[in-house]
């Protein structure tokens, strides 16, 4: 009798807490927190389109599941004088509950890898900027082309402390190059990556851009590429457990207009001729 006096007391606490105490702490909640931010690329509206689906179909199959499932319990549930009786069951019907959600799979599986090559693979359109991005425990930097609008040689053999990037030497467009902070970008533009990690294995992810891709050491990923949306400020993170500091790896990512990007480009540029030659460039916005 105690024990279930205190359980339904508890019980009574736990509801308050919940539905008076919820509603002050969502306040504090900022928009998106229990759903996908909002897109700001123009591959994640395809994306989003099948996470929608997935999720409606998925949602769909589970109440008609539950539903024939409560259905039969009623149904068939032991009574007073009624034997039990027993079946074999039915291939027919076993064969098409097997068979149609095979074939949903087979066609989500096909539709996704269609868009993932489309999305992520296919070529960009030409004139593409293309900015290499190197990943480290536990941060991320950014190489753009100099006034040639193309990136120099770079190996992953060379990638160390001092040569982030692995570029090479040997050529004259590498020492164009100029190193950033922040990843900047001009919006409606499409904008290509030439991926590196420099020790462990991490995490290309730009949320508002569907973007997710692993940065492997030993290789050079250079099929990403995307074409942001909105302006605005978002986080590029790590998605990828890599370190004790991996909960704090991430980099600012600034979407702004073609004029604004111009500028900043511009005063790159002065600003690399007029610092000193040096075999690593200091890091800046």
């Amino acid at each position: 009798m105690f024990l279930s006096r205190k359980s339904g007391l508890i019980a009574l606490l736990v509801f308050v807490l919940v539905v008076i105490g919820a509603p002050a702490y969502a306040a504090q909640r900022t928009s998106g927190l229990w759903w996908m931010p909002d897109v700001a690329s123009r591959g994640g509206e395809q994306i989003d389109q099948l996470t929608y689906f997935i999720y409606y179909l998925t949602g769909v199959v589970f109440i008609l599941t539950q539903v024939v499932y409560i259905y039969f319990l009623i149904k068939y549930r032991a009574k007073r004088g009624v034997r039990a009786t027993y079946s074999h069951g039915d291939n027919r019907l076993e064969l098409v509950w097997t068979a149609i959600p095979t074939a949903i799979f087979l066609g989500l599986w096909g539709y996704s890898n269609h868009m993932w090559w489309d999305v992520l693979h296919k070529e960009p359109p030409a004139g593409t900027m293309e900015v290499a991005v190197t990943a480290y425990q536990f941060g991320f930097s950014f190489q753009y082309p100099g006034a040639s609008g193309q990136l120099g040689r770079s190996d992953v053999k060379l990638l160390s402390a001092e040569n982030v990037f692995g570029n090479d030497p040997s050529d004259p467009l590498s020492k164009e190059d100029f190193q950033s902070s922040v990843f900047e970008m001009p919006v409606n533009k499409p904008l290509r990556v030439r991926l590196n990690s420099r020790d462990v294995i991490h995490g290309f992810y730009i949320p508002q851009f569907r973007i997710y891709q692993d940065a492997v050491p030993g290789r050079t990923i250079g099929w990403v590429w995307f074409v942001p949306t909105k302006i605005g400020s978002y986080d590029l993170a790590c998605s990828q457990l890599c370190g004790s500091g991996h909960y704090n790896m991430k980099a600012q990512i600034e979407v702004v207009s073609q004029e604004e990007f111009d500028k900043w480009y511009k005063q790159k540029l002065t600003a690399g001729a007029s610092a000193p030659p040096s075999s690593a460039p200091a890091q800046n916005k």
